[in-house]
């Protein structure tokens, strides 16, 4: 019998004891007068003179993370929301029973306890048990190393673990639902109105990646899980709603990485009567102001790995640079390259074929596509150039508008959009433009985007009438804005994969443990 088999076994067997002792097994509530967070809070400043002259009663519960018999009493540890506090049990104030009850439990039970505080030889504050609750059984051992293991995967799979046995792990994902907290704060304060849209789409459209398919059995109809929800926020703003948001999970169908999860949480953001310049500094603002939240700063630590060393990088979420484009690839063109381009570099296929040619001759190879639109190549000569300098917070803005099939044109640059996307820790983390609300020109993108479909582009726009059809009914100028929810959380915790922030992260199917009870393998495939 495998060893976890075996335990679980016998801690099933100490329930039938618990239960003979008339004690239920698993309890439907317990009232408590007290959290640990509260006792500690409250109680943690007295002196142990001044707990005794005004006896504190408390009932409070937690899980067991250790406990010690020694003859006739016992310490314990209970931990509750990330605090731990000391218990006292001694057989002469819970009785028998209650001693008893006491002796059968394990590491990971929960249990709740009254009695009084105070603190021990060594001075620590505890609660002295009077009366003893079992409230449910871990079956299960604890891990001795959690965070040390070999197969890190087991910590994302069984994430329930993770939390209980990891503070700081906890602490992330508390700090992920504060830095959500202040997103919406600052976009309500400004009159946004939050809504929700619709998951299931006829058409994949709002952004260009490749979407999950499912089907509708009562319409026979296939769909779409997400990739974005912009198409529908802007059927809002030409509706009259001026200020639109949505933080919104998106699906894509694409790898996995250090970065990606196919399903990710945005921020998507929409205010009519402004450009992208507007939408731009609320974003700043929003970011900024999340940093905060988060550390009580606008500064966040950024671990990276440098010729094998670690070097920790301080993010100032205050201080932002501004670069277009074009300008970051001349800030950044390596010397081995030659010369720094000039505007004039950008304006034509030819010059543009010269520069890639330059810059493959010079430093590690980025592909060349001759068919492919020009403004698509400086895109990736952008990506190939200038992001792994990205560390501080930075704005990128006007793209091409070959890679920007939403974004309006700027008015003496049509090759060009009045788009932005905002870089930090050498990575995106949001995407904004000046929206186009042209339906003859967004007709016209849309078909662009299928002929790139046509070259084998499985990641292109699809058109969508409905869409154009809301447009041709009139959109105001806007500003729109998404914000990837998960790389920021990560800058601002200094976690390096997105796994670290996502409770619940897509895995590879898990293999069938030996070491797993039996009657307990089908409840979970």
């Amino acid at each position: 019998m495998a060893l976890d088999e075996n335990i679980y076994e016998l801690r099933r067997e100490k329930i039938k004891k618990i239960e003979a002792l008339g004690q239920p097994t698993y309890r439907s509530k317990f009232e408590f007068t007290h959290t640990v967070e509260q006792i500690l809070a409250d109680y943690l400043p007295k002196t142990a003179e001044e707990l005794e002259q005004s006896r504190v009663n408390v009932r409070v519960a937690g899980r067991i993370m250790a406990i010690r018999l020694m003859g006739k009493a016992g310490f314990a540890h209970i931990q509750q929301g990330g605090k731990k506090l000391q218990i006292y049990v001694k057989k002469d104030a819970v009785g028998e029973k209650g001693f008893e009850l006491y002796k059968l439990l394990d590491l990971g039970d929960h249990i709740g306890v009254s009695g009084y505080l105070f603190r021990t030889r060594t001075g620590e504050l505890s609660v002295h048990v009077e009366d003893l609750t079992f409230l449910s059984k871990d079956l299960l051992p604890l891990p001795e190393k959690w965070h040390g293991l070999t197969d890190v995967e087991l910590r994302y799979r069984q994430r329930y673990v993770d939390l209980f046995m990891n503070p700081e792990v906890r602490g992330v994902f508390l700090k992920r639902t504060k830095m959500i907290q202040s997103f919406r704060h600052t976009f309500d304060m400004r009159g946004f109105i939050e809504v929700e849209t619709p998951m299931m789409q006829p058409i994949a459209g709002g952004a260009v990646a490749r979407p999950f398919v499912t089907h509708h059995n009562t319409l026979d109809m296939d769909l779409y899980l997400r990739i974005a929800p912009e198409l529908y926020l802007k059927r809002l703003v030409v509706g009259g709603f001026d200020r639109v948001y949505e933080i919104n999970r998106n699906f894509r169908n694409e790898g996995l990485g250090w970065r990606w999860n196919p399903e990710f949480t945005m921020l998507e953001a929409y205010q009519a009567y402004t450009n992208y310049q507007g939408i731009m500094d609320l974003t700043q603002e929003s970011i900024t102001a999340a940093a905060n939240a988060v550390n009580g700063s606008s500064k966040s630590n950024w671990t990276r790995t440098v010729d094998g060393k670690e070097v920790v990088e301080e993010l100032d979420w205050s201080n932002w640079q501004r670069l277009t484009m074009r300008e970051a690839i001349i800030n950044f063109w390596p010397e081995k390259a030659g010369a720094k381009p000039e505007m004039s570099d950008f304006a034509s296929a030819e010059a543009v074929k010269k520069l890639v040619d330059r810059f493959n001759a010079g430093h590690s190879h980025m592909p060349y596509d001759a068919n492919a639109p020009t403004g698509k190549t400086i895109a990736e000569l952008f990506e190939a150039c200038a992001e792994e300098h990205l560390m501080q917070p930075t704005v990128i803005y006007e793209f091409p508008t070959a890679v920007s099939p939403l974004s309006k044109q700027k008015p003496d640059e049509p090759d060009w959009t009045e788009r932005f996307e905002i870089f930090a820790g050498q990575m995106e983390i949001s995407n904004g433009f000046s929206e186009l609300n042209d339906p003859e020109d967004q007709r016209q993108r849309f078909e662009a985007q299928l002929k790139e479909r046509e070259r084998g582009d499985e990641e292109a726009h699809q058109m969508d009438e409905d869409y154009i059809r809301a447009l041709s009914y009139g959109m105001p100028p806007a500003g729109g804005v998404g914000i990837g929810m998960d790389r920021l959380c990560m800058l601002l915790t200094d976690q390096h994969t997105i796994r670290d922030v996502i409770l619940f992260p897509l895995l590879r199917p898990e293999k069938q443990s030996t070491a797993e009870p039996a009657e307990n393998a089908e409840e979970k495939n």
